[in-house]
């Protein structure tokens, strides 16, 4: 039995009937909120959050696959443009190079992309590069490992422990690619058209090496020779950093993908912050590391710190994927932000939302006289509109008041 549940983002919770191993599954994971449904015997009740794709349970016993997707409540287009301006803002790309705005869900509109994106990176061929190689030869090539030509060897003169540089295709830039492609090969919902394109994309980067799963990335680092493939990386790197899930619990298996909405809100407007502030002469730190006390034992991370023109304290920003209920935003994100004021001396704070009734809000603390602003960002709006929303509070944050 196939069966897709479909869930918005942050929708009322809905009754489904489902397996006790899959509702249960779905219950200690952190996709949606799952618990049984008390009225309806055999029905669980679900909810979806913040966490936005696509998960797939498969129980082998029984034949039973159900796939639950968490519709995000942006436009899958817009929902781009905001992971692209947090990846590279100063080189995102354009509608009109991945035309994502025919997807409603999310993870064949990613798959799309990124095999788009892959298609034009290889376009020239694959890239090539100088690889670090240590190999027992018979010939001499490079140098040769004198220390493990010793402990391996002792003494004897064939095989030779050499150390030399290979130029091949198995780097870093191909090794990453490969394993996006590899990734969202295994993933659930992707066309068959596009899962076509990407056994392709897989042929041609076959010599490259496949990573290990839960080790750490290869590094890269962008240069004049690697450019066409920036964006390919980019965009690979979101589906290698984002959350999934890839298991087999007892006998139930497990494949999906998952982008955090409250992650994606929070770099998005901190990047786009940053290089704003940045064009007007100041200098913004993400995730800055201070201490709320005086013996230093207790650390804060502001998730923006601006500085003005002459590396003094300017300015404190907190940005929260949340909209506004009708008794306001959460008083805990007050607090948050009075403590941040605090603690770096700063009479303004800077509090960013998702969406709100009022586009902005102040509270004066009593006592105090710290001043704590509350924003709204329409993430309806257009790209050109968020920015411009980005450009005005780029401009308070640089007018407000500071030590």
């Amino acid at each position: 039995m196939n069966r897709v549940v479909e869930l918005v983002e942050h929708a009322p919770p809905c009754s489904v009937a489902l397996p006790e191993g899959i509702g249960r599954s779905l219950a200690a994971g952190d996709m949606v909120d799952a618990a049984p449904d008390p009225h309806l015997p055999g029905s669980w009740s679900l909810r979806a959050g913040s966490k936005v794709g696509a998960m797939a349970f498969s129980d082998p016993g029984t034949g039973t696959r159900v796939t639950v997707r968490v519709i995000p409540k942006v436009p899958v287009a817009r929902l781009f443009f905001l992971l692209a301006h947090a990846l590279k803002p100063d080189d995102i790309w354009r509608d009109g190079s991945v035309d994502v705005a025919e997807h409603r869900d999310l993870l064949p509109a990613l798959a799309h992309a990124v095999e788009r994106q892959v298609d034009r990176a290889l376009r020239r061929g694959l890239l090539q590069g100088y690889r670090a190689s240590e190999e027992s030869s018979l010939v001499v090539r490079g140098r040769i490992r004198e220390s493990e030509q010793i402990r391996r060897r002792f003494g004897a003169t064939l095989p030779v422990e050499v150390a030399f540089d290979d130029f091949t295709t198995d780097i870093a830039e191909n090794r990453i690619l490969r394993a996006a492609v590899e990734r969202l090969l295994r993933l659930p919902g992707v066309t068959a058209d596009v899962r076509r394109r990407l056994h392709h994309q897989r042929a041609r980067l076959a010599d490259a090496a496949v990573l290990v799963r839960g080790q750490p990335l290869p590094v890269w680092r962008p240069t004049r020779l690697n450019a066409r493939y920036h964006q390919a990386l980019h965009l690979a790197r979101a589906v290698l950093d984002g959350t999934s899930a890839e298991h087999a619990a007892g006998g139930l298996r497990v494949d999906g993908f998952l982008f955090d909405m409250n992650r994606l809100f929070e770099d998005f407007v901190t990047v786009a912050l940053r290089e704003a502030c940045r064009a007007r002469g100041h200098v913004a730190r993400l995730q800055d590391p201070h201490h709320l006390d005086e013996a230093a034992a207790i650390r804060i991370k502001p998730d923006l710190v601006l500085y003005g023109p002459g590396g003094a304290l300017h300015a404190v920003v907190d940005a929260k994927y949340k909209a506004e209920k009708r008794d306001g935003f959460p008083d805990a994100d007050l607090y948050q932000m009075l403590a941040y004021c605090t603690a770096l001396g700063l009479p303004t704070g800077h509090l960013v939302y998702a969406k709100g009734n009022a586009a902005h809000a102040a509270h004066t603390v009593r006592r105090a006289g710290i001043v704590i602003h509350q924003h709204a960002l329409d993430l309806d709006q257009d790209p050109p509109g968020l920015l411009a929303g980005i450009e005005e509070l780029a401009d308070l944050l640089i007018d407000t008041p500071h030590p």
